[in-house]
This record gives structure tokens, C-alpha cells and sequence, in this order.
């Protein structure tokens, strides 16, 4: 069953501390799933943030990992608060985590991420430019040497984060911050959809305004062959296509995007060009080859789950 906004139940005990700046209690919601090793750099690295480690939490959900609840907890340390959020789905762990959480401030982050060291305190900080928080993520790839196709077009095109928060109106929840007032008043996390992006509309449609914290920044792995990409915009074209079937004539709307597929991949190709962070133009035509190839195979899953 999909939840809705009107579903969510907010947590009742909460720490009466104000939402901005410093004297702010956050809580960082991390989701977990079968991630051990990535779960223990990222909490490292938030046990060494510079904001106040006394005005924050850090609330682990994990969400049924084949290794068990035992193995988090000691992958985690002492200073992190573990639950068990048994319903599978990111959005799920989210929300579970926040209603354990107790902080005016929720700082989400996943579990594959490398918060940088004043991370927290300059997303935080941002708040007081506007109601919501979206920080930069940038992409890592393995061997900076020798890039496969997948990491190049995962490099340029996987997180374009300042045109989702500037012009798009969202942030990704592997980095974002929110007043807890904000999201309970907006409600949690949709399962069966792109949780971020549903949410993110959610609250605009409410008016509430979001600013960019390039400053804020995490970094995040890129997929590195062929199958992982698939596997996240499989997950990704389910989530679309559920979301598209809330409008109205959403068969023919479903239609003429996926039919746009192949082609508006050539709409991309100068942001791949134009692309400063790799000087070698190979580089830049293997990320410009698996976005035709991408695009190519997103068309044919788009009519999949239509006739499926």
C-alpha cells in the first residue's frame, strides 16, 4: 500500500531546541541495506564532523540486511542509534528513522555517502536562507585513472543536484536538510515513488522554498557497469511510472516521454562536452556512448511496464 501525507505519523517526543544554527538539535537519518563497509566510512566521517557532537544523533534504519541487526550495530559503534525498520523500501527506512528521531533538524544522508567535514554545520547553516536544504553530491569513481564508460556518464550525469534543487524544486535525500516542523507538516516519504522528487513537489505545492548548499557536500561511489546502472533506473522507471499513473490521460502522457527517449538523449550531449571536471575527450565520448545506450534502454523498459 502507498502511503500518503495524511498517513505519516509524526514522532512525539522531540528535543525542544530551536531549528537554526548551532544551538539546532539535528538528527541525520541513514537508511542501510546490505552495505556494511560503505555504512562504516560513513560513520566515521560523521563522528568527525565539525558541527557540535553533542547537538546531534545519528539514527541508522536497517532495513533487513542479509547480515543481520548484531552486525550493524557493531559496524555502527557506540554513538549510533540503530532501529529496525521492517518495511523494505528506502522510503520506509527514512521514515522509520524519523519517527525514532528527536532533533529540530533532520539532516538526510544515505549509506554509500562521504559527508565532508563541515558538511552538517553548512547545511544547517543554509537554513536560514530558506525552509529546505539541498547539498552538492559529487561523484567518486574507483580508479580516477581508468574511468569505466559507466563512472564517465555516471561523473557527468548522475547528480546534477543545483538544477534539481534551482529548477526543478527537490533535493536528493542523500543529502538534504529539513526543520522537522517542515516534514511533518509535509508528511514522510511515499513508498513505490521517487521519494525525493514526490517529496520535494509535496512541499513546494505547500510553499515552502528550498536553497542550494554547495557547500554542503557528500560524495557517492558511481556505478560502475552496465548492470548496476540498469538495476538503479529499473528501480527509477517503476517509481516514475507509478507517479505518472496520479495524472490525468497518464497512458498517452507515458507514451509520447518514452517515444522522446532515444532522441532527447542528443539534448544532453553538450553538457558532456562541455564538461570541465576531465580534460580527455575520451572520457567524455564513453559517457556520451551509455547515455545513447541508457536512453535506448529506457525506451524499451518504458513500454515494458506499460504492456507488462
Amino acid at each position: 500500500m502507498l502511503q500518503t501525507s495524511s498517513q505519516w505519523q509524526a514522532g512525539a517526543e522531540k528535543a525542544p531546541s530551536s531549528s537554526k544554527g548551532d544551538d539546532a538539535f539535528v538528527s541525520i537519518i541513514l537508511p542501510h541495506y546490505n552495505d556494511l563497509d560503505n555504512l562504516k566510512v560513513c560513520i566515521a566521517l560523521l563522528e568527525k564532523q565539525s558541527f557540535p557532537r553533542d547537538r546531534f544523533e545519528i539514527i541508522v534504519a536497517e532495513n533487513n540486511s542479509a547480515c543481520g541487526m548484531d552486525a550493524v550495530i557493531e559496524a555502527c559503534g557506540p554513538g549510533v542509534r540503530v532501529i529496525h525498520a521492517a518495511l523494505q523500501g528506502a522510503a520506509e527506512a527514512r521514515n522509520a528513522a524519523v519517527r525514532e528521531s528527536r532533533g529540530a533538524i533532520l539532516a538526510f544522508i544515505d549509506s554509500d555517502c562521504r559527508p565532508e567535514a563541515d558538511w552538517l554545520r553548512n547545511g544547517v547553516a543554509a537554513l536560514a536562507k530558506a525552509d529546505l536544504v539541498g547539498g552538492r553530491v559529487d561523484v567518486d569513481v574507483a580508479d580516477p585513472a581508468h574511468p569505466t564508460a559507466v563512472e564517465a556518464f555516471e561523473k557527468i550525469f548522475a547528480f546534477n543536484y543545483r538544477r534539481y534543487i534551482e529548477k526543478e524544486g527537490y533535493a536528493v535525500t542523500a543529502n538534504m536538510f529539513a526543520p522537522r516542523a517542515v516534514f511533518d507538516r509535509v508528511g514522510g516519504f511515499r513508498a513505490g515513488y521517487a521519494e525525493d522528487l514526490d517529496w520535494g513537489k509535496r512541499a513546494g505545492k505547500m510553499g515552502y522554498s528550498w536553497v542550494c548548499a554547495a557547500e554542503a557536500g557528500v560524495s557517492h561511489p558511481a556505478r560502475r557497469n552496465w548492470s548496476e546502472l540498469t538495476r538503479k533506473w529499473r528501480r527509477l522507471a517503476k517509481e516514475s511510472f507509478v507517479g505518472m499513473q496520479e495524472k490525468s490521460g497518464w497512458r498517452l502522457r507515458w507514451i509520447v516521454r518514452t517515444l522522446a527517449l532515444p532522441a532527447s538523449a542528443f539534448a544532453h550531449v553538450p553538457q558532456a562536452l562541455a564538461y570541465d571536471g576531465e580534460k580527455g575527450l575520451q572520457f567524455k565520448l564513453k559517457a556520451i556512448a551509455i547515455l545513447f545506450a541508457i536512453r535506448f534502454w529506457r525506451f524499451r523498459e518504458g513500454f515494458r511496464l506499460l504492456l507488462g
